[in-house]
């Protein structure tokens, strides 16, 4: 249509029957699962042209609109696009006059759970629609009025019913959706819910009000739904087919383009998809009939000898189709005509009659199976009934003719004159029994599209789609093989290989292959002696080709074996001149390469010699600058780096020293703490056997000095008297109490020995732990010595280094960063003096490492000797000493370290202490770095050893050896 509206000069008409295209496609086209727009009717174009061959006007006729896509579709498909574009593109001023909600408040919108469709956006694709009604001179009113009918079917599908007694009998629910759908329809609202929950029946001269099921009153809204949109449908066709109207100017030459849809077979297939390959069979059967005809004129036209093809003839599955009166159609309207046809008894009647045509197979339940040219395809009767009738109602006939508004009416009154065209002069009551059925009026509109392909000269384009998947650069082999057999187009193919399917004028064959021939053969004149002599010359077989008045014609494959030998011979051809020229185009670069080289040598030498010169001036002057600003930048790194490690050293040496006092003073308080408690509790006991055992002397003394009271007592076992302080007082004293005051006394003084010997004890340990704090200040003491050492030896190596970094030594000397310079010798020998140290965690001992690194440097003192000289006996001995203390220094910092690790995580799981940490996991860990230091300590430990045994002085390295396990025992 682009084409052809381009060609005829573009204008107003050819822009209108462009602008067609939006409104058909936002009305009629759908996503369904393998096409995101899919046109779901046929449509067919008729463009008119005047003498001078512009477009004067176009005519546009429909065929099988779906119109069950309004009221349901499938999983993961759309309803027509119209509606989702008005949801999302509608500006404010018009969703409040149509009470308009986004798509997914209407149920026949979201139940297919897709409202949206990728890289598409409807709001844009709506406004496209209006400016295209505005081209076809649609009115602003008639397109608000048009937007207000599918605001109403959206809202007649929320409708919804509510059972009202035994019989399932229903009763509409008065909601907001009853109230917009009347409103927009301009009708009553107790006569919207009248008609879509009774019918009317008149019997006799008496009007019968019958109430519907649930099922029957949604049949009936759907009904009224899809009834609205088809005749929107219809008047949009109309209303552009107005305005596409052929002026006066009309030749009688036309155009007609016919676009209709192409094979389907889906899981499930229904009424539409039987009439749809019904289409594409009638289509098929003309396109091969159409082909062979082409074939059979042509080859009479050229005078060549032909023998007639066969091809596959599709007539037995369109008499299963349309034969009457046992064909399938005529067995669908026989049915539909029965009240108490149902889509079951349907399914019986076709296995019943259509058993004997090899296109049919009944399948169980309610489905039967066809062979079409394209394949087989499953349906099922689910729904044939209800769509092949298409019945409305005259109740909601009546209701659309008593709406206010326009549009309605305008349907309901072409609904009845189609009816009464079809039906002719017979009762208004017996309408609805008469109306033609769908699928007979689509024979029809079918049978004459045939006849006007026959009276008119067809052309074929046949669409194919790369992939599913709606991607570029994708393209699938089954799927497309699988639409050129729907398409027929195989079959073409076959048809066309039977016969001289390559076809090519005498001129141009001539032209094409005469440089084949020799010289002599190839002066002829004649066009066709030339093709006989380069048939001859290639030995083409007479029964391979035929010579017409104006053609060759080939079998397959022997103008392919003519194309190679013409290839090869221009490859030939090609490959010499490429030498040849390659030849010539080599001699004259090798000329302006030396030619250029020359120049090249004398101008770069004049350009390196000026640069060379710059570079030594600037050379001269940048190490002069370099001189000056690497000794103030070293000057300046070193002093940040000295202060830096003075006060990293100070702090944490501080910070160990502080934490080993403060924990040994913290064990020596709880010690004298328990002495203490212990030393006051027997001394309590003590004191009370002193006065246990003075009780008992005074007893004593008593009982002699009064013997006859002490007969008395005896007659008186009851009564004891006793002298206190030189007071005569009488005591009465049991012999159980006496018993018990020496049993009393025993005990105390066994308890007394026990304290004294536990008071021993805690003298020796506290006399023990004095003797530790006494050895701890010692050790303290020596380490603050070593440290002032160290620091001494820091001072003179500071010093040292300044001198050499003195301004006048590097004015003299010039400054060079190489291998020579002292510090870095410095640093080298102290990493290679530590490689028996451990070296995954070295901070195990501050001072050593300290030490190391602040040691004086080797230019101003005595050379150190290399690790384990055994050159000299001195040597060997302090360096045996060296390692070893090393090693046991590791071994007690590792210890504690772990001991102390250890207690933390026991406290942390037993509760004593909280902390945010998983403690067995951290057990796990802190096992397992224990067990990789003991497996490393254990081999830097027999290396020591076996250095010890090879050390020259055996009686030394066996006095170091008998020490250190002394130690580490």
């Amino acid at each position: 249509m682009q084409y052809l509206a381009a060609v005829g000069g573009g204008g107003g008409v050819e822009n209108e029957i462009l602008k067609t295209n939006p409104i058909l496609e936002a009305f009629g086209n759908a996503r369904t699962l393998r096409n995101d727009n899919s046109s779901r009717f046929g449509k067919l174009i008729d463009i008119f042209f005047e003498d001078c061959g512009k477009i004067c006007g176009a005519k546009i006729q429909t065929y099988l609109l779906e119109k069950s896509r309004v009221v349901q579709q499938a999983e993961g498909e759309r309803s027509y696009h119209i509606f989702y574009q008005l949801c999302a593109g509608a500006d404010k001023e018009l969703r409040e006059t149509i009470n308009l909600r986004p798509a997914n408040d209407f149920r026949y919108l979201n139940q297919s759970s897709c409202l949206h469709i990728e890289n598409v956006d409807d709001s844009l694709k709506f406004q496209e629609t209006i400016d295209a009604m505005d081209v076809v001179q649609i009115s602003k009113e008639d397109q608000e009025s048009a937007f207000a009918m599918l605001a109403s079917i959206l809202w007649l599908g929320n409708i919804t019913f509510r059972v009202i007694d035994n019989d399932n009998h229903v009763t509409v629910d008065d909601n907001e959706a009853v109230s917009c759908a009347a409103s927009l329809l301009k009708c009553s609202k107790e006569h919207l819910m009248e008609a879509l929950c009774t019918r009317k029946m008149r019997a006799g001269h008496e009007n019968i009000v019958q109430k519907l099921t649930a099922s029957q009153a949604a049949d009936s809204r759907d009904a009224l739904a899809k009834a609205i949109y088809a005749g929107l449908f219809d008047w949009l066709v109309d209303c552009i087919n107005k305005s596409l109207e052929v002026g006066k100017r009309h030749s009688g030459r036309s155009i007609s383009i016919l676009d209709i849809y192409g094979f389907e077979s889906f899981v499930k297939n229904s009424f539409e998809q039987l009439c749809i390959n019904y289409a594409n069979e009638r289509l098929q059967q003309y396109f091969n009939q159409h082909l062979f005809k082409l074939e059979q004129e042509e080859y009479i036209s050229e005078g060549i000898d032909w023998t007639e093809v066969e091809f596959i003839d599709n007539q037995e599955c369109l008499e299963l189709i349309e034969k009457r009166p046992l064909g399938l159609i005529s067995l669908l309207d026989e049915e539909s005509t029965f009240p108490k046809g149902t889509d079951y008894t349907l399914a019986e009647k076709l296995k019943e009659h259509l058993t004997f045509n090899g296109c049919f197979k009944g399948e169980r339940s309610r489905g039967f199976r066809i062979r079409h040219y394209a394949g087989e395809v499953t349906y099922d009767t689910i729904g044939f009934l209800e769509k092949n009738r298409d019945l409305l109602h005259s109740d909601l006939l009546h209701l659309l003719s008593s709406c206010e508004m326009h549009l309605p009416q305008h349907f309901a009154c072409n609904v009845e004159q189609t009816l009464l065209k079809l039906t002719g002069p017979v009762r208004r009551s017996g309408i609805e029994s008469q109306k033609q059925s769908v699928a007979t009026k689509f024979k029809g509109q079918l049978a004459s599209l045939m006849q006007r392909l026959e009276d008119t000269e067809p052309h074929f384009i046949r669409c194919i789609k790369p992939n599913t998947l709606q991607q570029p650069n994708l393209y699938q082999e089954d799927l497309v093989l699988q639409q050129l057999r729907c398409c027929g187009v195989l079959e073409v193919v076959r048809i066309a290989r039977s016969g001289y399917p390559t076809r090519i004028a005498h001129q141009n064959f001539a032209q094409r292959y005469h440089f084949l021939l020799p010289l002599s053969l190839a002066n002829q004149e004649d066009p066709l002696s030339i093709c006989v002599a380069i048939l001859h010359q290639f030995k083409v077989r007479p029964d391979m080709y035929q010579v017409g008045y104006t053609k060759l014609f080939f079998r397959a494959g022997q103008v392919g074996r003519l194309e190679d030998i013409r290839l090869q011979t221009l490859n030939g051809i090609v490959l010499f001149q490429k030498i040849y020229r390659g030849y010539k185009v080599r001699q004259y670069f090798r000329k302006l390469k030396r030619t250029a080289i020359m120049l090249q040598s004398l101008i770069r030498a004049r350009k390196v010699r000026r640069k060379f010169e710059e570079l030594i001036r600037k050379h001269r002057a940048a190490i002069q600058i370099q001189k000056y600003v690497r000794c103030r930048a070293k000057k300046q790194e070193y002093l940040k780096q000295k202060e830096k490690t003075i006060l990293i050293q100070s702090v944490i040496r501080g910070w160990l020293a502080r934490r080993k006092v403060l924990a040994i003073q913290r064990k020596l308080e709880e010690e004298e703490r328990v002495a203490l408690e212990a030393k006051l509790h027997g001394e309590q006991l003590i004191k009370a056997a002193q006065m246990n055992k003075r009780l008992l002397e005074e007893f004593d003394t008593s009982e002699v000095d009064n013997p006859a009271h002490m007969d008395e007592e005896l007659a008186n076992p009851g009564v004891s008297s006793m002298h206190v302080d030189g007071q005569a007082e009488a005591v009465k004293v049991s012999p159980s109490y006496l018993a018990e005051l020496q049993s009393r006394v025993l005990v105390a003084e066994a308890a007394l020995r026990e304290k004294e010997e536990d008071n021993s004890v805690l003298r020796q340990r506290l006399n023990h732990y004095e003797l530790k704090w006494s050895e701890y200040e010692s050790k303290m003491s020596s380490m603050e010595e070593m440290w002032q050492k160290q620091m001494s030896s820091l001072q003179i190596s500071l010093a040292s280094a300044k001198k050499t970094l003195a301004p006048d030594d590097f004015a003299n000397q010039g400054f060079k960063y190489d291998e020579s310079f002292p510090y870095k010798s410095i640093v080298t020998k102290q990493r290679g003096s530590r490689h028996m140290l451990p070296q995954e965690e070295e901070e195990f001992d501050w001072d050593d490492t300290t030490s190391v690194g602040t040691k004086t440097p080797d230019h101003l003192s005595t050379p150190r000797k290399p690790f384990l000289d055994l050159s000299s006996g001195r040597g060997e001995l302090d360096a045996g000493r060296s390692v070893v203390s090393h090693l046991f220094k590791e071994f007690e910092h590792r210890k504690q370290v772990f001991d102390d690790d250890a207690s933390f995580l026991v406290e942390v799981k037993t509760g004593q202490t909280e902390a945010s940490l998983n403690p067995d996991e951290e057990l796990r860990k802190l096992k397992q770095r224990f067990d990789t230091w003991k497996k490393d300590f254990r081999g830097r430990l027999r290396e020591t050893k076996s250095i010890l045994q090879k050390l020259g002085n055996p009686d030394s390295a066996q006095r170091l050896k008998k020490n250190w396990w002394s130690k580490k025992a």
